[in-house]
């Protein structure tokens, strides 16, 4: 058995955990459910389109402002690497998940709501609050998954992340209710009402999550600041000893290598789903606004139904399935164009590229929803509960990671080859992840989350 060197624990901390209160996981899944304002509105559909073809707008291909999209997202994903496992061990010593969990939401807001002042030729300032607010926003990603271990029983950790990721597609969908009735299309004639979508994604988070203060408890017992020692000092600590310890948790660390490009894939998705659909498939407003409620509702019921599935299957299995859809998601998005010319000339189907797009938008968020929540439920099911944050530190790390390197990669390759061809790489990402995974037993990696607890 592995000894733990982390911070004493009570029996009860340790003991197999109970279902937490139905109010409880609501209050959890809340912070996913407002979260999704900022991830849908400013990173996937309406500021990152904002940004590219308006505030920098270098048409027509619009390359410059794709690496300077990329560049931003990349700089707040690399300070989570760099805080992320730190921040972990901190919280598990003093027992402060929720205060920085507070801190990180209450930055994302600011940041978030002061997006309004990017205007056109205030690039540089569109970068530095994108840094900022992506950071505060990613970071509390990690936080709000520490607690996840403590809301249930192994069996049960699949059906509440589900449920998490779920709440969160419906959040983005009642989040863009307002941008889609009242502030219009991204257009430089159509400026001065669409650049509220940072004040509005900012409000939105900040009311919705207020449910997650009041309901997730803290489980943890903050333990005392031994003399001469500093929090951070007991933090970079606690990170050594981890890193010290990973090789005998194998089954975690080969599955943090698969998530790192399998996640560099889908962060690739997410940051440039919609920026392809404007520049390459060329789509209209309302076939733009089609695919929002598309992927809204795949991708929640792709998080519920997977999230059942994992619980009977396993959660690394459906990892696999969800690693193999998205392959294919990604080369229908490369041939969209090329089916649409094919269905023309060879039968006569006058159909257009944006439509058949819609179909392509499917699959995308069947597997969205699904793969993110399986990987978040293997990590806690591979990670001891006294050391939940830390685990959760490094799998944020792992995550954040492979969005500064997707970002960058998918930033340099468009800069040379063009974002259609670009898209393609994703398609070797998944795959990567997919023989990583191969290698992970799910059975010895929550066999060995137990034993560190003994």
């Amino acid at each position: 058995m592995e000894k733990n060197n982390g911070p004493a624990t009570d029996t009860a901390s340790v003991s197999l955990p109970v279902r937490a209160p139905k109010r409880e996981i609501f209050g959890w899944a809340m912070f996913d459910f407002a979260n999704q304002a900022y991830t849908l509105l400013i990173i996937t559909v309406v500021f990152g389109d904002l940004f590219t073809r308006v505030i920098v707008g270098d048409a027509p291909d619009y390359r410059l402002g794709n690496l300077l999209w990329s560049l931003s997202l990349a700089g707040g994903y690399l300070l989570v690497v760099i805080c992320s496992p730190v921040a972990g061990a901190i919280m598990d010593h003093t027992a402060g998940k929720k205060r920085f969990l507070f801190a990180s939401y209450l930055l994302t807001v600011v940041a978030t709501v002061a997006l309004y002042c990017v205007a056109p030729g205030y690039a540089l300032l569109g970068v530095v609050l994108l840094v900022v607010s992506n950071f505060a926003y990613s970071i509390g990603e990690a936080f709000i998954a520490s607690f996840l271990p403590e809301l249930g029983p192994p069996q049960d950790l699949g059906k509440i992340s589900g449920f998490g990721w779920a709440m969160g597609y419906v959040g983005g969908m009642c989040s863009a209710v307002f941008v889609l009735l009242f502030l219009g299309e991204v257009s430089a004639e159509n400026f001065q009402r669409i650049r509220w979508v940072g004040p509005w994604a900012g409000f939105f988070f900040l009311v919705a999550a207020i449910p997650t203060f009041v309901w997730l408890r803290e489980r943890g017992r903050p333990q005392p600041l031994p003399a001469g020692r500093s929090y951070l000092g007991i933090g970079l600590d606690r990170v050594r000893a981890t890193l010290g310890h990973i090789g005998r948790r194998r089954d975690l660390a080969v599955l943090l290598a698969s998530v790192f490009f399998a996640m560099s894939g889908i962060y690739i998705i997410i940051t440039y789903a919609f920026i392809y659909g404007a520049q390459v498939i060329g789509w209209q407003a309302h076939v733009r606004t089609l695919m929002f409620v598309i992927v809204q509702i795949t991708a929640a019921l792709g998080a519920v139904g997977f999230g059942y599935l994992q619980d009977r299957l396993g959660a690394l299995r459906t990892y696999a399935v969800t690693l193999v859809m998205w392959m294919a998601a990604i080369a229908l998005i490369y041939l969209t164009p090329l089916l649409t010319e094919m269905a023309r000339s060879s039968l006569g189907l006058d159909w257009q590229a944006q439509y058949v797009f819609l179909v392509v938008g499917c699959v995308a968020g069947l597997s969205l929803g699904s793969c993110q929540s399986t990987t978040r439920t293997l990590v806690g099911l591979f990670s001891p509960r006294s050391r939940s944050a830390e685990f959760f530190g490094f799998w944020g790390m792992a995550m954040k990671l492979a969005g500064v390197f997707g970002v960058l990669a998918i930033g340099v390759l468009q800069a040379l080859f063009g974002l259609h061809t670009a898209i393609l790489f994703c398609i070797v990402l998944f795959a990567l992840a997919l023989l990583i995974s191969r290698g992970v037993d799910e059975g010895r990696g929550r066999a060995g989350a137990c034993d560190s607890e003994a």
